[in-house]
């Protein structure tokens, strides 16, 4: 999502408002930079009349050494100094609540706009992992969801809009930054090691925005993530899969929940417009590239185990037989019951014994465990007190009710 407003149109903003007469000036909308990509930053600062390099620059102070303030930017001049100061800005998301879990599990609820259901949630999960520890961080992209998959919270919220790049990147930064708030500004480093765009929303029904966001993710002069520890999922937007294909190089995750039409079609209702048929396809597309540093060796498949719904040993099977030929990584995904959830989270012995069926077949295929379900940071609860703006959630409420009225009344 490219940004509107330029260097020189703000300026002359500045200039007009400052000519008006005998009223009393208004601000000037400052820009805020922490959302601007390389090449729009480089952009800004032509159009400033200013070297292109100097958005180098200004992107480490902002996503590496994480200053808001234009006057610690001392390799700067500081007549620049003083003009970004006045038409610029660097602005996180607002942190309304944050807590730590005795697991390590980091959550914020950041508000981006007005209204108490402009909230959106971001959760930080530790892990120990053989290169060391790893710091996973899961991004929302949306406030809301407009895909109403059955299993899922935030779904039940509805959907307000899309975010923006600020908001986004804001999220990274903001987690990077709670680890270095107390250590001096040319001794911070970068403490976040993955990104998954797996939050509150379908990250690629906003695609350009999620698309710039994971370039200053990848970005040298950002955050230097790699392109195999930065990962997109989806619940199966075909045609944006195909565009990714042209435009970065980023590990992909599918949402699958469900291994045939008829229950994804339940579960996942994307799935009526892209079948398993064509996103199969797409995901064979996208890892279709050669080259040794791609991403694209394999999907990763999330299933999220629903008891006596989509964990029996058919399922299992169906699974091995629609991903025989796409090259894949399977997560188990334990249900996370919220309240007047429909479903509840299968047996651990069933789904040990789903996992053996896939692994005995060839299938590398773990089971997560279950993070910071005392911060109601767990997968599928990430909505948390999110205000249901659409009715959606009383209409799907009411439906459950009216379902298990007629199964008490069936005996």
């Amino acid at each position: 999502m490219s940004t509107e407003v330029t260097a020189s149109s703000v300026i002359s903003a500045e200039q007009q408002t400052s000519v008006s007469v005998s009223a009393q000036k208004e601000p000037v909308q400052k820009v805020n930079l922490l959302g601007m990509s390389r090449a729009e930053l480089e952009k800004f600062f032509e159009d400033m009349g200013e070297k292109k390099f100097r958005a180098s620059q200004v992107m480490k102070w902002i996503h590496q050494f994480f200053v808001t303030d234009f006057a610690e930017m001392t390799n700067i001049s500081g007549k620049l100094r003083e003009k970004l100061e006045k038409i610029c800005e660097i602005k996180a998301p607002e942190v309304v609540h944050k807590n730590y879990s005795k697991d390590g599990t980091r959550k914020w609820v950041f508000r981006v706009g007005d209204g108490e259901g402009s909230l959106v949630e971001t959760v930080l999960i530790p892990a120990e992992h053989r290169s060391g520890l790893r710091r996973t961080l899961c991004i929302s992209s949306q406030v809301g969801c407009a895909l109403d998959c059955s299993f899922c919270s935030t779904g039940k919220q509805g959907f307000q809009r899309d975010l923006t790049q600020a908001e986004i990147i804001g999220q990274l930064w903001m987690a990077n930054y709670s680890y270095m708030e107390d250590v001096p500004v040319l001794e911070r480093e970068r403490s976040v090691t993955n990104v998954v765009m797996m939050g509150m929303g379908e990250p690629l029904l906003n695609y350009d925005a999620v698309l710039n966001s994971m370039r200053t993710m990848l970005d040298d002069f950002a955050y230097g993530m790699s392109k195999r520890r930065v990962t997109l999922s989806t619940s199966g937007v075909v045609p944006k899969i195909d565009q990714m294909v042209k435009d970065i190089d980023v590990a992909l995750a599918i949402s699958l929940h469900a291994p045939n039409d008829e229950l994804r079609n339940e579960l996942v209702p994307i799935n009526k417009k892209y079948p398993l048929e064509q996103l199969i396809a797409a995901c064979q597309r996208y890892i279709a590239k050669d080259g040794n540093e791609s991403s694209r060796k394999h999907v990763t498949i999330e299933y999220v185990m629903l008891d006596g719904v989509n964990d029996h040993p058919e399922h299992a099977q169906q699974m091995i037989k629609l991903l025989k030929n796409l090259p894949s990584k399977i997560n188990l995904i334990p249900f996370n019951p919220f309240p007047h959830a429909p479903y509840g989270r299968s047996s651990r012995n069933r789904i040990i014994s789903f996992q053996k069926t896939l692994s005995d077949a060839g299938f590398v295929c773990t089971i997560r465990q279950t993070r910071g379900d005392d911060i109601d940071a767990a997968c599928g609860q990430l909505v948390g007190q999110v205000a249901d703006r659409t009715r959606r959630a009383e209409q799907w409420k009411k439906k459950i009710s009216e379902k298990n009225e007629i199964l008490r009344s069936q005996g």
